[in-house]
């Protein structure tokens, strides 16, 4: 049978297959044989040894869609970047770089502002120009108020998402409306996965189950992340950084150099459509602080 591993621990994988449960598997010595790991969020065939006590192991892995490096997890529709609105202010620095992560590795990105209640439509607005021309989807939520909530779960439905955010934004109140259905619906699955409790620093992606009366098959899936202030993304380079900017590619063609970093050199398209307001200044500003932050980075 075929199902998502959703947990991976100490050398076990807990994977849901719809209609059944979780199951607690181990990998195939062939896979390390050919140097595979599986990772939460692959699709996977598994062989049931025990059905009563739901064990088995992980016979084949199915193709991935996408992997990404940080987090370790497959197979991701979409990435959901949390901040306030307010209290604490959004740090739109740390917000481009988890942008940027995400783009570099080619993953939808939505961003969603919690405590909306806390701020005006003006405010709200002033918000969406920032990052209007980058073309990201954007929420205004409350946790605290359940306004916006439906919208989200729409957003997720169907989707596996990694949602990440700093600490004092309101992200595991909003995950926690999200799966609030959970220990109702997945029957065995909190006895089966709690010997993974203890540890914080495992991966994990956790089942939103559909509301009464919807469509039953497999969930929505959202996973939480750890911190994200370092820009150390594997493979990123200073040279690559105005890739990830989706708003500064259109002009980029219009640069006179070639290899332009879009600070210094004269004669550059992404500079002119900052000064013509195609591009928002706090956005290129903090493309030139990562800029120069990843420059000084000694590498070893």
């Amino acid at each position: 049978m075929q199902g998502k591993i959703v947990k991976g621990i100490s050398g076990f994988y807990y994977v849901y297959v719809i209609g059944t449960g979780i199951y607690e598997c181990k990998a195939k010595g062939v896979f390390r044989k050919q140097g595979i790991k599986p990772l939460v969020g692959d699709m996977v065939e598994i062989a049931v040894i025990d059905e009563d006590k739901h064990i088995g192991n992980v016979e084949e892995l199915l193709p991935r869609k996408n992997a990404l490096v940080r987090p370790a997890v497959a197979n991701i529709d979409m990435a959901l970047v949390i901040f306030a609105a307010a209290k604490p202010q959004p740090n739109l620095n740390l917000l481009d770089r988890f942008l940027c992560m995400m783009e570099y590795q080619k993953v939808p990105v939505t961003i969603c502002f919690n405590k909306r209640d806390l701020v005006t439509e003006e405010e709200q607005e002033a918000l969406r120009q920032i990052y209007a021309a980058a073309g990201y989807p954007i929420l205004f939520v409350s946790a605290r108020t359940k306004d916006g909530i439906p919208g989200l779960k729409a957003l997720l439905k169907g989707k596996t998402t990694t949602v990440a955010g700093p600490s004092g934004v309101g992200k595991s109140s909003l995950i926690n409306e999200l799966q609030s259905e959970i220990h109702m619906q997945t029957g065995g699955i909190s006895e089966k996965i709690e010997r993974g409790k203890h540890t914080t620093r495992h991966s994990e992606i956790i089942p939103i189950f559909p509301d009464e009366g919807q469509d039953e098959g497999m969930p929505s899936f959202i996973m939480d992340t750890p911190g994200f202030s370092s820009m150390d993304v594997p493979g990123l380079e200073k040279e690559q950084l105005w890739t990830c900017y989706p708003e500064f590619i259109p002009y980029e063609k219009n640069c006179r150099f070639i290899g332009c970093s879009h600070i210094n050199e004269p004669d550059c398209g992404v500079k002119e459509a900052l000064a013509q307001g195609n591009i928002h200044p706090l956005r290129y500003e903090n493309y030139c602080l990562l800029y120069e932050e990843m420059k000084n980075i000694r590498k070893y």
